[in-house]
């Protein structure tokens, strides 16, 4: 169960014992939370990085594991510490929600499993040690297919055993291809989520991303040989022809590919060409860089290179260009006023990095951003003046050396290239002293981070896709308190990230997930508020006072309690999901604490149900549930609701869905599938958005089999739309609709009845059978109708083929008396009968058949 602070009556005890007493508890508390520090537990610092921890967590699982110390009675509580702090670690929103809140911030349940030690020996982080190969998680995953290089990405499961026999080819080919392309891969039993969304069903799945381009999946055997001339394909840079040398033709197309955009790459066959290798003085098989302006008359202006290895020539190459344009105070504020640049701020030494920045103008020459460097060594009042005190990179956008947003990612190319393409996009600036919106005119989202948080450079881009989306409404900008720390004091930040909404003397802190989605949610909140707030008197009349039919959901909180804060997000959250079903409450109860023990309330946070029964206004059911996530909380409140659908038995889908008169939508599910339970009450969601309008019913394919196979159900939940559409009835399998969002499929059979109006608001004079004639046709004029034709016995075979005038259908043979029937032009043989009851009686004499042409 989650944590909640319990409130307990005080007991006397004598005065002489309560200061020993008071120092033992503080101290074995001091020593408990320093061996229970998740960080400590796992031998890491608080700025580690996933990968870092994952590395940690499988040293220790190997020599702790229970399974390798069966002597150990103990080994089964440690080794359950190790893996709880690692399953909160790794998680970005549970690790913020431990920094700031420690352990009562979380959920019990987590941690309470863990797997066996050949899972962590030979499945767990295949990949982590391997230079060549990058992990993604969800957090870079982005950042890094639209950096403009070419990623090859394995996607892959930890039990997969077809992964692990791909791993030491995946390996090899890593190290083959390493410099030419980016070799990745992603765990998606850590990343569960991002894999589905990138439609990933199967393991392990290997595509090969560019940005702005759909990713290409590899499906041929596994091999080295394969998979390296399978992404060779996609380097399709030019290798001109200009001499021979010994390079092999392979070797020359990686070349291309890791100099793109720097230099040209190409060869000569001097077998061909003799005269031309010779007035190059080259006699045998030469590599050679040619810089420009660079002449074979000047004494050392071309490079002659004295390897056949590509990532040899590639870094003499690199080292041999010139280097980044050097902005100096002079230059700084005239370069940067007009223009986007990429700034590299240096200190002395510069190291290896400096000469994969060379790539960057190449990267990033098509969005028009300029890349240079300033040294802080040479001009250090210009960097103190951005309060720039170490390495780093920064984004100028145009508008002003003071407008600029510093990168705190990855040191490497791609996340820097990712970064820069969407700060130029973005509204977010780096705030500092002279320019923090103390004064607050207008509206400001202010994240007060540190650069070693890792939960905090996740946030970064999110920022960036919201101050997009809120562009001329709301300023956003970031501070760093590891250097502005009197101003982060001066606004009581105690944990990292904080983000701060300030709109005028009002300021709202953001406690919500670490998304684009989530902050656009907490301030649409702000404007139009999801969560009523309640007071003694508000409660009574509203609450105890409700209406027959309604329902209330509250929560009793106290503003200085861990486990309330942490919930307070997800509480607004679920109150937008059941906005029009549920009204959702809160009581401060710091503010009212008589009036929530007369409520009996004893513990926070304290969430409940009051039931639309207006006669028993004091009855509620409190939430005892594992989570408090918005879902889980959101679940709960909707099973207090009366049902909206019906269950559907064979003879009711039948008679109520295939030939009633009302249009139906139905939940075809299992009752052992877990997707379903998620997904029943959205669909008595979606049964009360409908009603009135549409009937909701459902059917348990376990108990029914036969019904769901003949609509055609391969998977659990499918939603299918069955209109009603006059005198015809509609196909078993229905309309597919896929989605499970209840508004979603509410809008999409809204709109589908839209189309459907004119059949559904007119009665068509005549019906429409399409019958196969045997006869021979006579053609001529008779008033509006363009031909007139006469058939002769046994003329008569309905074929199946049935239409409406506006909609085709498939029918089956067999009577159709009492129906009048015209028909549509199909071709000769299609038959226009009037006035003529159509059976399969053979017809003896001839009938007046009038043909449309």
């Amino acid at each position: 169960m989650a944590y909640r602070v319990v409130l307990r009556a005080q007991q006397k005890h004598p005065v002489r014992f309560i200061l020993p007493l008071l120092l033992l508890v503080t101290l074995l508390v001091a020593v408990w939370a320093e061996s229970r520090d998740y960080y400590n537990l796992l031998g890491v610092s608080r700025e580690a990085t996933t990968r870092e921890i994952r590395q940690a967590f499988k040293k220790l699982a190997l020599t702790m594991h229970p399974d390798k110390n069966p002597g150990d009675h103990t080994a089964h509580e440690k080794f359950l510490q190790v893996n709880r702090a690692y399953e909160v670690l790794k998680d970005e929103d549970l690790r913020k929600k431990y920094d700031k809140y420690g352990e009562k911030g979380l959920d019990e349940q987590q941690g309470g499993r863990y797997e066996s030690w050949s899972f962590y020996r030979y499945d767990f982080g295949i990949y982590d040690d391997d230079l060549e190969i990058i992990t993604l998680d969800s957090g870079d995953f982005e950042a890094a297919v639209n950096s403009g290089e070419i990623w090859f990405i394995n996607f892959y499961f930890p039990r997969c055993s077809h992964c692990h026999q791909l791993a030491p080819t995946w390996r090899e080919f890593a190290k083959e291809m390493d410099g030419v392309i980016r070799i990745g891969a992603v765990n998606c039993g850590d990343n569960n989520h991002l894999c589905r969304r990138k439609g990933i069903n199967s393991y392990p799945s290997l595509y090969i991303y560019r940005a702005g381009q759909k990713p290409e999946k590899f499906n041929g055997e596994r091999s080295k040989d394969n998979l390296v001339r399978f992404s060779m394909q996609f380097i399709t840079t030019t290798v001109m022809q200009l001499w021979q040398d010994c390079l092999e033709p392979r070797t020359r197309q990686k070349l291309a590919g890791m100099l793109d955009g720097l230099v040209k790459v190409g060869w000569m066959d001097c077998t061909t060409q003799e005269q031309l290798c010779a007035s190059f003085q080259v006699t045998s098989g030469a590599t050679a860089l040619f810089p420009p302006g660079s002449s074979l008359d000047q004494q050392g202006s071309v490079l002659w290179l004295n390897t056949l290895d590509s990532k040899e020539i590639y870094s003499q190459v690199i080292n041999h260009l010139p280097d980044l344009e050097l902005l100096t105070s002079d230059s700084f504020q005239r370069k940067l006023a007009h223009h986007r640049w990429l700034v590299s701020f240096t200190f002395g030494d510069r190291g290896t990095a400096s000469n994969e920045y060379k790539k960057l103008q190449a990267f990033l020459r098509n969005d028009h951003i300029q890349v240079g460097r300033v040294d802080c060594i040479a001009d250090s009042e210009l960097c103190q003046s951005l309060y720039i005190h170490k390495p780093c990179v920064a984004v100028f956008k145009g508008l002003g050396i003071h407008d600029f947003e510093i990168h705190h990612g990855k040191d490497v190319l791609y996340n820097i290239v990712g970064f820069a393409r969407d700060s130029v996009r973005a509204h977010v600036t780096t705030l500092r002293p002279d320019n923090f919106p103390s004064d607050r005119k207008e509206p400001w989202l202010v994240d007060f981070f540190a650069p070693w948080c890792p939960p905090c450079r996740a946030l970064l881009p999110e920022l960036r896709k919201a101050s997009i989306q809120l562009a001329g409404q709301m300023k956003f900008g970031t501070l760093d308190c590891t250097i502005h720390h009197n101003l982060c004091s001066m606004y009581n930040i105690q944990a990292y990230p904080t983000t701060v909404i300030f709109n005028g003397s009002s300021v709202h802190e953001y406690e919500g997930q670490h998304s684009a989605d989530g902050i656009l949610e907490f301030i649409q909140d702000l404007v139009n508020p999801s969560v009523v707030v309640l007071d003694p008197s508000s409660f009574a009349e509203r609450v105890k006072g409700r209406a027959e039919g309604q329902i209330w959901a509250v929560d009793f909180y106290a503003p200085w309690c861990g486990p309330c804060q942490a919930l307070m997000p997800e509480w607004r959250r679920m109150a937008r999901m059941l906005s029009g079903q549920i009204l959702v409450g809160s009581v401060d109860c710091q503010r009212f604490q008589t009036f929530c023990q007369s409520q009996g309330v004893r513990a926070y946070p304290e969430v409940r149900l009051y039931p639309s029964n207006a006669r028993q206004p004091d009855r509620f059911m409190s939430y005892n549930g594992w989570h408090r996530d918005a879902h889980s909380l959101r679940t709960w409140a909707l099973s207090s609701l009366p049902r909206a659908s019906v269950d559907l038995t064979p003879e009711s889908f039948r008679s109520l869905v295939l030939s009633g008169q009302d249009h139906w939508v139905v939940d075809f599910y299992a009752p052992w599938c877990g997707p379903c339970q998620h997904f029943a009450p959205e669909f008595e969601v979606l049964a009360r958005i409908v009603k009135g309008e549409i009937r909701a019913g459902k059917v348990d394919c376990q108990a029914h089999y036969q019904t769901c196979q003949s609509a055609g159900i391969t998977a659990y939940p499918t939603v299918r739309f069955y209109p009603y559409l006059g005198r015809r009835r509609y196909e078993h399998s229905g309309e597919p609709i896929n989605s499970r969002d209840a508004n979603v499929i509410a809008d999409t059979i809204r709109q589908r009845l839209q189309l459907l109006l004119p059949q559904l608001h007119s009665k068509p004079k005549v019906n429409v059978c399409l019958c196969q004639i045997q006869t021979q046709t006579v053609c001529r004029r008779k008033k509006n109708l363009t031909c007139v034709s006469f058939c002769t016995g046994r003329a008569l075979m309905v074929s199946g083929l049935c239409q409406r005038k506006d909609q085709q259908y498939m029918g089956q043979g067999g009577d159709r008396s009492g129906l009048d029937w015209s028909s549509v032009m199909i071709s000769q043989q299609t038959l226009l009968y009037k006035n003529t009851a159509v059976t399969q009686t053979d017809r003896q004499t001839d009938t007046d058949c009038y043909l449309l042409c």
